[in-house]
């Protein structure tokens, strides 16, 4: 396991939605749905980012970052949850505002989810559109996907040629099908498209230093060897003994390395695994502790609650995203 596929593990789709947009010049969306991730996938004409950057001091709101084009071809990548401006023209005023739970209203308030609807996963303002963009929304990122989630800036924009085509042809192609199985193809189909333009992304700008790490023969195994064993008993010179070094040196280059010590990233894989095994399985916190390495329900808790600052129930009955995403 690499490092984009071990970390592409919390993102990864489920019942992801997809939606392809049609729309005729003047139009402009303001998204604010804050949601973890957000893949858009131009297939003809043009159009136009414009990020919001935080505003800083005692009248913090939000202001308009550069604009970005893009034009047919080009793949976005949106971090979340700040919003952003998808339009023809950075002076169109947003028409659309899409809120969480991918509501859709005017900047009056109406509900417009049926009045823009095209037909299956189509919407927009014409059915033959000279802009067509295909959107996958990632509406929840588990808990070992923030290491990767906090790698990335707000936006990426990839240019046409930096992705295999094929792989946005057939995105397009499927997501206005209505078929058996649809949702799981679709969902596999935003992963395939996510995976290849971050490791298109990775391979021409700055990645972070534990991206690297993977590929060093003794750090790289010792990754492997945690993230594939978290229920293991590790200590540094068991880790180290097993990707055969000395524990000083082990040490020295795993924190050169990935930033942090080797017991270090273990404990914060092991809570991050527990986090996303409470919300997807039924499992109890005692099993949940036995899984990432905890020798009992009260010793996870007690690291859960102080890495997290709520506790595994709680975090299991509420939806404490946030809390997880600022964590650490």
């Amino acid at each position: 396991m690499d490092a984009l596929a071990s970390l592409l593990e919390g993102p990864r789709a489920r019942g992801a939605f997809v939606m392809c947009s049609l729309l005729n010049p003047p139009w402009a969306l303001r998204v604010q749905d804050e949601a973890p991730l957000t893949v858009v996938s131009l297939i003809r004409g043009t159009a136009w980012i414009v990020p919001d950057v935080p505003a800083r001091g005692a009248n913090a709101g939000a202001a308009a970052a550069n604009p970005r084009q893009l034009t047919a071809g080009d793949v976005a990548i949106f971090r979340g949850p700040q919003p952003y401006t998808f339009a023809d023209d950075p002076a169109t005023a947003p028409q659309v505002i899409i809120h969480p739970g991918q509501i859709t209203k005017s900047p009056e308030g109406e509900i417009l989810c049926e009045t823009y609807s095209l037909g299956t996963r189509q919407w927009g303002t014409d059915p033959n559109g000279s802009t067509m963009a295909i959107t996958g929304t990632y509406e929840s990122a588990g808990a070992a996907s923030q290491r990767l989630l906090r790698a990335l800036p707000p936006v990426i924009v990839l240019p046409h040629g930096d992705l295999d085509g094929r792989l946005l042809e057939l995105l397009a192609d499927e997501a206005t099908k209505d078929e058996p199985a649809q949702t799981a193809v679709l969902d596999r189909l935003l992963d395939l498209v996510l995976i290849a333009a971050l490791r298109a992304w990775f391979a021409r700008n700055d990645a972070p230093a534990w991206y690297h790490a993977y590929s060093d023969p003794l750090v790289g195994k010792a990754l492997r060897l945690l993230q594939h064993n978290p229920a293991h008993g590790w200590t540094v010179a068991s880790l180290a003994e097993a990707v055969g070094v000395s524990r000083a040196a082990l040490a020295r280059r795993f924190t050169d390395l990935v930033g942090e010590p080797p017991m270090a990233f273990l404990t914060e894989w092991r809570l991050a695994l527990a986090a996303d095994l409470l919300q997807e399985s039924d499992s109890t916190i005692e099993s949940i502790a036995g899984k990432v390495g905890y020798g009992s329900a009260f010793a996870l808790s007690a690291a859960f609650k102080r890495h997290f600052g709520v506790s595994p129930r709680d975090h299991r009955q509420g939806n404490s995203a946030a809390q997880l995403s600022s964590a650490g």
